[in-house]
């Protein structure tokens, strides 16, 4: 809950207003080892092997072209530039416009696939109820300013201020009550947090709790502080250890008001300042609003698409593992991961309402590819999940099912560090490679590092997913048998 700072009617009846995968995983070594002809027959044998386990009618020759593609696609998409798009009043609103699409678009499928779709639907409404309030403000001409702090309650005084910076335009003052010393969110409320500019009024010293509404002022929003003197103090001194306790990157104009001193002469800097500048502090408010509106809207929006994310990869990943267990070469085993997370990374650009093409996304995905495996990401996991295939006496000795499950964690690892990717990207029409080569090791150690904190339920997910494929006769019964016998034959220690 936000803190409760109510404002009072301006007394002269002043006008409302508003402010101013995995692809590239297999093709460093593929590029190296196989010829462009042997694409087509890998392909063939890829998609016999996945059409067994997903249990689907796929053709040969079609991914036979599509192993061609992976292991062919070579040719570099250069580092094209950021297209970020409008940034005036009119470009936030399309940029606003667009998130509520897709909030509709993810909350109508997880309406589709989960109970208690009603909050979401409050939540939409809320949604387009704030964005049609930003609407109106954008369209509003008029100032806003906030008179905060330590705040006469004469009447003079206000009518003082208020003729002081009335001016020529239209104008509202929105007055606050005494600021609370202690709230558990420091938060500015509307329309405070909405106001062009917020005149701070303060009677030194700075009290703690005052330095905290100073520190939670919304970035960017112009800030003057009104320094109200006592008797006999010096100013100098007094605004020197102010501007010493008050944050180094908070931009603000001091101006001290001495004990005794009319008000109008004090304030005049201010008042020509918003006969001056209006119009550019009515639009710098509309596009901090906009803009700040956006970040909070981005940052639920990502909430929901990481957890369609979660639920993709613990898909995506069993279907990996499985068929690598099935490919009859071992050297496929890279070829299957890279086409079965192929599938995850284009269902990815969906969620994350990406515009690059298929091109785009693969190049992207090779220069995490090349990261894992310049950072020993594949030989951390496969060494570490030896031990995990032991505890399952009927497959410790098939050396594919480590593949499988090593396949299975670094499609968790790629689609985390893709999800990053793409997290930071939106609203980028085009990928940056060289910029995306740069951060892809830290994207991807990240990635890692995450997943690795989550080990011991992929750990149990795999001892699961052994079983049921033993169970099912998945992991070559007559491998099984023997590793049985093997095990059972085998001197303890």
């Amino acid at each position: 809950m936000s803190s409760s700072l109510p404002s009072g009617p301006l007394t002269r009846g002043l006008e409302s207003s508003t402010v101013s995968h995995a692809f590239g995983l297999v093709s460093p070594l593929l590029r190296r080892w196989w010829p462009a002809a042997a694409a087509v027959i890998g392909g063939s044998v890829v998609v016999d092997a996945l059409g067994h386990v997903l249990h689907l009618p796929l053709t040969a020759a079609g991914i036979g072209a599509a192993g061609l593609l992976v292991v062919c696609s070579r040719r570099r998409v250069p580092g094209l530039s950021r297209s970020t798009g409008a940034t005036d009043g009119a470009g936030w609103l399309q940029r606003l416009d667009r998130l509520l699409q897709q909030f509709d678009a993810l909350e109508a499928e997880q309406a589709g696939q989960l109970a208690g779709h009603l909050p979401a639907a409050s939540a939409a409404l809320a949604r387009r109820s704030r964005l049609e309030q930003l609407k109106a403000q954008s369209r509003h001409e008029g100032l806003q300013l906030a008179v905060v702090g330590e705040v006469p309650a004469e009447g003079p005084w206000r009518s003082a201020l208020a003729a002081t910076l009335q001016g020529s335009a239209s104008l509202t003052l929105h007055w606050s009550r005494p600021l609370p010393a202690a709230t558990g969110d420091w938060h500015w409320p509307e329309p405070f947090a909405g106001s062009d500019l917020l005149l701070y009024c303060l009677k030194p010293p700075l009290m703690a709790s005052d330095l905290r509404w100073l520190q939670a002022l919304p970035a960017g929003q112009p800030l003057w502080i009104l320094l109200q003197l006592s008797p006999g103090m010096d100013s100098l001194q007094a605004e020197r250890e102010l501007l010493a306790q008050v944050p180094a990157e908070r931009s603000l104009q001091l101006i001290s008001l001495p004990a005794g001193q009319p008000l109008e002469p004090v304030l005049q800097p201010l008042a020509t300042l918003l006969a001056r500048e209006r119009a550019g502090l009515r639009r710098q408010c509309r596009e901090r609003c906009l803009a700040d509106q956006h970040r909070l809207w981005q940052a639920e929006l990502e909430t929901l698409r990481r957890a369609r994310l979660g639920m993709l990869q613990q898909r995506t990943q069993w279907i990996v593992a499985a068929a690598v267990v099935a490919a009859p070469l071992p050297s496929l085993d890279l070829l299957v991961l890279a086409v079965a997370n192929g599938l995850m990374v284009k269902e990815m650009a969906r969620l994350w309402d990406s515009p690059w093409s298929a091109e785009q996304l693969q190049a992207t995905v090779q220069e995490l590819a090349r990261a894992c495996l310049a950072l020993g990401v594949v030989e951390w996991t496969g060494q570490a999940l030896a031990g995990v295939v032991k505890w399952h006496g009927a497959t410790w000795l098939l050396g594919s099912t480590v593949q499988a499950l090593s396949a299975a964690y670094l499609t968790r690892v790629i689609g985390r560090a893709m999800a990053d990717t793409l997290a930071r990207s939106v609203g980028v029409a085009e990928p940056d490679l060289e910029r995306i080569r740069r951060e892809a090791p830290l994207l991807v150690s990240q990635a890692a590092e995450s997943e690795r904190l989550d080990w011991s339920a992929f750990v149990q997910q795999g001892r699961r997913w052994l079983a049921d494929q033993a169970a099912a006769g998945a992991l070559n019964p007559a491998a099984i048998s023997a590793a049985t016998s093997a095990a059972a034959s085998t001197p303890a220690g």
